[in-house]
């Protein structure tokens, strides 16, 4: 890696991790709430929502939100039967009411057990566990260990399909990261930034493979170690703020 990418990237990742960048990302949904349980459903639900067109993102995500009157945390605990009804014609995309009740479902067995989220996606971390490999197979295993249709679990990857799991991984991001520019949140401390992998969807991956950042055919979780390895040689301990500099790169620009 030249000085002189080194220097690029560092110089784009600056320009785009910064709170302008908000609004037009569907990180700007979480950022409606302050408590910690608003925060983590309405990004939860955001980042599984989160393929596709931006602006539909936003706006799938938002309209759950205000179905959820705008208080998710106390909506998954305490909903009655007309409040789940509200929701029956819910769709995005491939994921419909069936799905959404299910997640519902899922969130309010967990928060009735744990104050927060972080949990469900710690359960499976080893100590030493150089990335959140095991934390995405646990969250995957311990969600769908509860009763669902079969269809639903196509919603949450995991690496052990192989996927990149870049939406999990933009969730972990959002979550764990923290730093003076204030567009992640940085709630939750088990997990490390060091920890964390790049979210890699289309755009990352046309960024990242021009500039020679991962050399893999498929943009699959063995391209996304591949790509976050490479960005560890740029800063170790919080390798994932360069998704910024990729992401500017193969949409903005």
């Amino acid at each position: 890696m030249t000085p002189q990418l080194i220097d690029f990237l560092n110089q784009k990742q600056a320009q785009y991790n910064q709170r302008g960048f908000i609004g037009n990302d569907p990180i700007v949904v979480p950022h409606a709430f302050s408590k910690l349980q608003d925060i983590e459903i309405a990004g939860f639900f955001a980042a599984i929502f989160a393929w596709g067109n931006r602006t539909t993102i936003i706006n799938k995500s938002k309209s759950l939100m205000e179905a959820m009157q705008h208080a998710p945390h106390d909506f998954v605990l305490h909903h009655g039967p007309q409040q789940l009804k509200a929701l029956l014609t819910f769709k995005h995309r491939t994921f419909n009411a069936d799905d959404l009740l299910f997640f519902i479902e899922f969130l309010q067995q967990h928060y009735r057990q744990h104050n927060s989220l972080e949990t469900a996606f710690t359960r499976g971390m080893q100590p030493g566990d150089a990335h959140i490999e095991n934390a995405l197979i646990g969250f995957k295993q311990y969600m769908f260990g509860f009763e669902h249709l079969r269809r639903t679990q196509k919603h949450v990857s995991s690496p052990l399909q192989n996927s990149s799991c870049k939406r999990l991984c933009m969730y972990l991001r959002w979550m764990v990261r923290h730093d003076a520019a204030g567009v992640d949140f940085g709630l939750w401390k088990t997990i490390s930034p060091a920890q964390l992998v790049c979210p890699m969807d289309v755009h990352v991956a046309r960024a990242a493979r021009q500039y020679g950042l991962f050399t893999r055919k498929q943009p699959d979780w063995l391209a996304a170690l591949e790509l976050t390895n490479n960005l560890k040689k740029l800063d170790p301990t919080d390798p994932v703020k360069y998704d910024f500099a990729l992401f500017g790169l193969g949409v903005m620009e």
